[in-house]
């Protein structure tokens, strides 16, 4: 069981980026999957997530406005479209699953954790 963060880069404030997160060795159809970031120095952070169907999603109110989680189960593949994209977005961002059923927001409660991909918001 595999996940694999990409998409990440270098963008200017108010830039878009869209991460990818490919999974390998199981479908991620059977998964919720949540996007967490983690910050020099800081904890790491939720960030969104999106139930194995796709009709649940959860994001904190400073970031459902700017960020945008979508799956495309055909591709065994998560996204999250980032916009409106500030210097406090940088961070190392990670795709995690899990099999439980709901939509969560602490690391805890998910299983599997791919490796991240670094964005960076500077001027």
């Amino acid at each position: 069981v595999q996940l694999q963060a990409s998409g990440g880069g270098s963008v200017q404030p108010g830039g878009s980026l869209r991460l990818s997160c490919a999974a390998s060795g199981f479908t991620l159809d059977q998964y919720t999957i949540g996007w967490f970031r983690q910050a020099p120095g800081k904890e790491r952070e939720f960030v969104s997530a999106i139930s194995y169907s796709g009709d649940s999603t959860y994001s904190p109110d400073s970031m459902k406005d700017r960020f945008t989680i979508s799956r495309d189960n055909a591709k065994n593949t998560l996204y999250l479209q980032m916009n409106a994209l500030k210097p406090e977005d940088t961070a190392v961002y990670y795709c995690a699953a899990t099999g439980r059923l709901g939509v969560f927001y602490h690391s805890y409660e998910y299983d599997y954790w791919g490796r991240g991909t670094l964005v960076t918001v500077s001027s």
